[in-house]
């Protein structure tokens, strides 16, 4: 169980300094020594990068030149590879896509705190008795994070209580 652990990585990255706008990956950090470990599957480093670039979009589709254009600013990075990645995670399933004249227009098939569920989902059903996994989970977090959780639970628990006649 240490080793799965040891295995996932969670990267939290904050664009401004009050963390208003805080963006965060979920990516598979398993290196090639770590054969045969479990772990939760996420996206590559490349792969993380452009979900991130898509899921902060505010445009309904995207393209790859768009993807490509915004990430060339910033690294030296080939067309063909923001292509064959994006075609990846369409094939993968983490994107949809529909064809716009000579090129594809994509959108996330799920939203960045669906996959983050996902991978949440995943890792608690793999990593053990999932009772200590949570709790070891809920000993890390904030007390912030605790409240709004709370506050979650309450919603789901009142949503799901049917109604007394």
């Amino acid at each position: 169980m240490f080793a799965y652990a040891a295995a996932i990585r969670i990267d939290l990255r904050f664009d401004s300094v009050d963390g208003a706008d805080s963006r965060y990956s979920l990516r598979d950090s398993r290196s090639d020594d770590d054969e045969g470990v479990g772990t939760v599957r996420g996206f590559g480093d490349l792969e993380a990068v452009i979900m991130d670039r898509i899921w902060d979009r505010d445009a309904e589709f995207t393209t790859v030149r768009e993807i490509f254009e915004e990430l060339s600013a910033e690294r030296g990075i080939a067309y063909t590879t923001v292509m064959s990645t994006m075609d990846n995670l369409h094939r993968k399933g983490w994107l949809a896509r529909e064809r716009a004249g000579k090129a594809y227009r994509y959108w996330p098939t799920l939203t960045r705190e669906e996959h983050s569920a996902r991978l949440m989902l995943e890792a608690l059903g793999s990593g053990g008795r999932s009772d200590l996994v949570l709790s070891h989970f809920v000993d890390r977090i904030s007390a912030e994070e605790s409240a709004g959780l709370r506050a979650a639970l309450r919603r789901l628990t009142t949503r799901r209580t049917p109604e007394a006649p």
